[in-house]
């Protein structure tokens, strides 16, 4: 486990950290301390430890409103998904029923071309059992 030195409000120290993620703590430790520095520039001198601490609440609030607006756009998404579902529900039930519509008229056709191909007077255009006839 590699070890680094960093430094925080002057101070500097030794911190082990998982395999390639020096720079990631170095950066972290860097972001701590300006936070520090900025307050000690609004507030003055009141403490290190109470500076640490405000810095430290700081970043989890930060923290507690990117959750809460992480959870919020989970919700958005999950709720997109549902809709989209939807949508393709009702595509796929559009679809079913053009493609029986089409096979209907698929099969009208084909009864109306028999018919016409027929000698005149041999046959009703009607075929038993249809319901429907032509004219």
């Amino acid at each position: 486990m590699p070890i680094i030195t960093v430094t925080i409000d002057s101070k500097t120290y030794r911190m082990s950290c998982g395999k390639d993620e020096e720079a990631h703590l170095t950066a972290l430790s860097a972001d701590f301390s300006d936070r520090i520095a900025q307050m000690r520039t609004s507030f003055g001198e009141i403490g290190d430890m109470r500076l640490h601490v405000m810095a430290a609440l700081t970043i989890a609030d930060e923290l507690a409103d990117l959750r809460k607006r992480f959870a919020a756009l989970e919700a958005e998404v999950a709720e997109s998904r549902s809709v989209v579902a939807a949508a393709e529900s009702a595509r796929d039930e559009a679809a079913a029923r053009a493609a029986e519509g089409i096979v209907s008229a698929a099969g009208r056709i084909a009864r109306l071309a028999d018919a016409l191909a027929a000698p005149p007077g041999s046959a009703s255009l009607a075929r038993p059992g249809d319901g429907e006839g032509i004219g």
